[in-house]
């Protein structure tokens, strides 16, 4: 295998974008200034998808460098019947502007959008399309960038047992959706129940550890500090044997990105229905040597 691109953002980059818009937002409109972030796992072309989130997200920051990892457009649904509302269109064009504006953009796709892998090394709209990526941080660290499925067994191996998942997955998070509408007229905040089963099954927890370590070692073989990457649904970030491990979630559920300061430091942020950016500090602390 070719050894993955190293991207590093140019520092003028934020500076060129204070001059240029990008997408578009309020005058007056703060927005949380970063040096890199990693997204994943929005499925648009989904009834689950959170649109309106994932762009209040795009229009509210500034980034050197957007990570695109995997899953964004869901052609696995759209093969089974075509849903394609004004807001997933926003999205697109939300990531278009911020590459004209500056944002160095690249999509690394997966399973879901796995058409694309056919366009390796190619520019779309400004966008780079990469198989896979290693990204170098402020303060020297080299991350391996993957979507993940080429480490999850089900996906490589039993193709039909992947897509069955695919089905019950998409059942509960339908469930999930009408659970939350009750909860939210009688008070209560969002509560995941996808997220509740993965914890709670297991089977569901053996698979996710077995698939951080699988990454993990991955990025070890190369001679790479550490590996981010997506498909799991499981926003995560965390030491395994010395190897930092990041994990940016999804926009089904939980909307989480990774992102990366100026300094170089890593933090999940939870783009809630606060619509505000929580740092998740607790887990950028943790370190597991297992």
């Amino acid at each position: 295998m070719l050894d993955a691109p190293t991207f590093q953002a140019p520092p003028s980059a934020v500076d060129a974008r204070t001059r240029r818009a990008g997408p578009a937002t309020k005058p007056g409109q703060h927005r949380h200034r970063y040096r890199s972030a990693w997204i994943s796992d929005t499925h648009l072309g989904t009834r689950g998808c959170q649109a309106d989130q994932l762009l209040h997200f795009l229009r509210h920051t500034q980034l050197d460098t957007l990570y695109l990892v995997g899953d964004i457009i869901d052609g696995w649904s759209l093969k089974r019947s075509w849903y394609w509302p004004p807001s997933h269109g926003a999205v697109v064009r939300a990531v278009c502007e911020l590459a004209r504006a500056g944002t160095r953009v690249i999509y690394v796709p997966g399973n879901h959008d796995e058409m694309l892998r056919d366009f390796d090394a190619t520019r779309i709209a400004g966008v780079r399309v990469q198989r896979e990526a290693v990204h170098e941080t402020a303060d020297g660290r080299r991350l391996l960038v993957i979507h993940g499925d080429d480490f999850d067994a089900v996906c490589t191996q039993a193709r039909w047992l992947a897509v069955a998942g695919d089905y019950a997955y998409r059942a509960a998070v339908l469930c999930n959706h009408w659970f939350n509408r009750l909860r939210r007229r009688l008070g209560y905040p969002y509560w995941s129940l996808a997220n509740f089963l993965k914890h709670q099954v297991k089977n569901a927890v053996s698979f996710i550890s077995d698939f951080e370590h699988a990454l993990a070692r991955e990025a070890r073989r190369r001679g790479l500090d550490g590996v981010i990457c997506g498909h799991i649904h499981c926003a995560r970030h965390r030491w395994i044997e010395g190897v930092e491990y990041c994990n940016d979630g999804d926009w089904v559920e939980s909307c989480t990105a990774l992102v990366e300061h100026a300094c170089g430091r890593l933090e999940i942020l939870h783009w809630g229905s606060e619509a505000r950016p929580r740092g998740e500090a607790a887990l950028a602390d943790t370190r597991a040597d297992a």
